[in-house]
């Protein structure tokens, strides 16, 4: 028998504004940085690139050291909890210092963007690991913890769309023609509607499920744990490339729309077609319930896949039409792919319990750590290729260029989707499940 149910409604919404308030500032990031820096800053794209691959370092080792973080801590609050109220703060004012622009040299404006980019990476990592880390120790019923899995992607994917089709209105509108202003005072709107979420999630969400018998365990016995959780490893695998895909696809939209269909209006129109995203979310209860749940990941995996196809023929022939219903298309198979991220993460933990390991911050960390290295490898391919074919910003891009920005857009990402499918066909859910009924 499944066991009751421990979580009311107000401690599950404010769990899915967790992710809502990261992605009020991480959207940002994966959208709009890259041309801020480079179209807005002054940036050059080969600077762009070199910094997105440092920061993408940084953030790995960060992944790692929060992670064990979360799981060396004994507070009154619990191991991940505490994290929402101690770096809620500094999170959000680094999220605000990458967006301005001091009258700076080049070396000077380099430096700037370094040190605050850098540091909004890491506390980045503070407060949007803990999320997933406390999933596990909210309920201990399989039903509860998808559900709690969707609405916290309801709430982040619904930001995310949010984010996607209004922050280039917001600049035009607070910037009246200047996108420093706009882009400055659209970070501060969505920084302080952030740090308000978080905390909110902080003083509504309990930990209830912890094993001190299991908990801070010896470097060794993690370790040893983590090469015997073969389901944790591919699904670090396919988060790796999920993020990446949506790196190089995110960031070279508002390119391929400035530059080939020569209109940077159609930007927030092409993004609002991505709500179709929640549809995914809201499938995948029923759906898990059906298929389980690699088997909804990988139908989701094929949905969007066509979505790309559908894109990439309306790239090819020029058919604005083909191209939106690509992105619709794509965005309710991305929808049912990351809305079971942080559910089979969960899953993931339980099963290291089930081999005699509670290490919730460091299984956690993978969430974060493929964000991070897939974000940092998009922003390298994008940033890089661009640069290789002779990118020149606010100036008509060379044939080489427009080639680079449609290899981005639309053919890249269709292979990476192919890959994806193949690394979760080894995911063995069957194996997971029984280890962790029978604990």
């Amino acid at each position: 028998m499944e066991k009751p149910w421990q979580t009311k409604w107000p401690e599950r919404v404010s769990y899915g504004l967790s992710d809502a308030a990261d992605n009020l500032v991480f959207q940002m990031m994966t959208t709009y940085l890259l041309f801020f820096y480079t179209d807005v800053y002054g940036l050059s794209a080969s600077a762009a690139a070199i910094l997105f691959i440092v920061a993408r370092l940084a953030d790995v080792a960060e992944s790692l050291i929060i992670g064990l973080m979360i799981d060396r801590t004994h507070s009154k609050w619990g191991k991940s909890r505490p994290f929402f109220l101690w770096y809620a703060l500094p999170y959000v004012i680094f999220a605000i210092l990458t967006f301005v622009t001091p009258p700076f040299s080049g070396a000077g404006k380099l430096v700037w963007a370094y040190a605050t980019y850098l540091g909004l990476g890491f506390f980045y990592t503070a407060v949007n690991l803990p999320i997933t880390s406390i999933l596990p120790t909210m309920t201990q019923n399989e039903s509860e913890l998808t559900l709690l899995g969707v609405i916290r992607q309801f709430g982040g994917s619904s930001v995310q769309i949010i984010v996607a089709v209004f922050t280039l209105p917001l600049v035009a509108l607070f910037g009246h023609g200047d996108q420093r202003q706009g882009f400055l005072l659209t970070i501060v709107l969505f920084g302080l509607i952030s740090l308000a979420l978080i905390l909110n999630t902080f003083f509504h969400v309990r930990e209830r499920f912890t094993s001190p018998e299991k908990s801070h365990q010896s470097w060794g016995e993690v370790g040893k744990m983590l090469r015997q959780n073969q389901p944790w490893l591919i699904i670090s695998v396919v988060i790796l490339l999920y993020w990446l895909t949506t790196a190089i696809k995110n960031q070279t939209t508002i390119y391929y729309f400035k530059y080939i269909q020569h209109s940077e209006a159609l930007v927030p129109l092409a993004n609002g077609f991505t709500f179709a995203a929640l549809t995914g979310v809201m499938l995948i209860v029923p759906a898990a319930r059906v298929w389980g749940k690699k088997q909804t990941m990988s139908r989701g995996i094929v949905a969007a896949g066509a979505g790309q196809v559908v894109l990439t023929m309306g790239v090819v022939n020029n058919q604005l039409a083909l191209i939106f219903t690509g992105i619709f298309v794509n965005a309710i198979g991305n929808g049912l792919i990351i809305g079971l991220v942080s559910i089979m993460i969960a899953d993931t933990i339980r099963y290291g319990m089930a081999l005699g390991i509670q290490a919730e911050g460091i299984l956690a960390s993978t969430d974060d750590f493929g964000v991070n290295v897939g974000l940092g490898l998009g922003g390298l391919v994008t940033a890089g290729l661009f640069h290789l074919s002779g990118y020149v910003a606010n100036h008509p891009q060379n044939t080489a260029t427009q080639h680079m920005i449609t290899l981005n857009y639309a053919w890249i990402p269709l292979v990476l989707y192919v890959v994806m499918f193949g690394v979760l066909w080894f995911y063995n859910e069957e194996k997971l499940q029984a280890a962790i009924k029978a604990d």
